[in-house]
């Protein structure tokens, strides 16, 4: 069995280099999912670009999600009929696309779908997230079956939350990696 493909989703208007995923992308070669349209994301272009990317590994595959890419892994997996090939997601910040500053330009990402995951996943949520409330990140991660991990105040979880290369974020993915592992 192989190792696992780290596959980056970022969010709306994509990670820039300062962003924690950026960081992985560099120091672990991790890959990042290039979506065609980051400062108007459609849905349905943004699934379907994530099946293109999938469709060609040929490990196993972890997704990485912050942000709007949570919705889009959530989104995803409702449609995706090769969900058997994710091993599992690590979530952080979920953007929420129903709050009322988001939904002129996020307008295609609701209704949000709330399907449990069909692979293991952890959440982490923030008490001082200005894209999602604390209490909405619990809901998605109970919604999707996720594990929730509470990062306390660390705002969107990004490159304005000075997390640098983020080694305890790492760290949690190699958790979630090896106990999703299969036996």
């Amino acid at each position: 069995m192989s190792d696992p493909k780290v596959l980056l989703l970022p969010g709306w208007q994509n990670s820039g280099d300062a962003h924690w995923q950026s960081r992985w992308e560099a120091l672990y070669g991790d890959q990042r999912v290039e979506q065609h349209d980051w400062m108007r994301p459609l849905r349905g272009d943004w699934i379907a670009r994530l099946e293109e990317v999938l469709l060609e590994q040929t490990a196993p595959v972890i997704l990485v999600a912050h942000s709007l890419g949570c919705m889009l892994t959530a989104a995803w997996a409702a449609h995706s009929r090769n969900t058997q090939k994710v091993q599992a997601a690590f979530l952080v910040a979920p953007g929420d696309p129903e709050r009322e500053e988001l939904q002129g330009a996020l307008k295609s990402w609701t209704p949000i779908v709330t399907h449990k995951l069909p692979f293991p996943s952890l959440l982490l949520g923030s008490h001082d997230d200005p894209y999602c409330s604390f209490e909405r990140a619990r809901h998605f991660a109970d919604a999707w079956g996720a594990e929730f991990i509470d990062y306390g105040a660390r705002g969107h979880i990004n490159a304005d939350s000075g997390l640098a290369d983020w080694p305890e974020g790492r760290a949690l993915l190699q958790r979630l990696v090896q106990t999703s592992a299969p036996q």
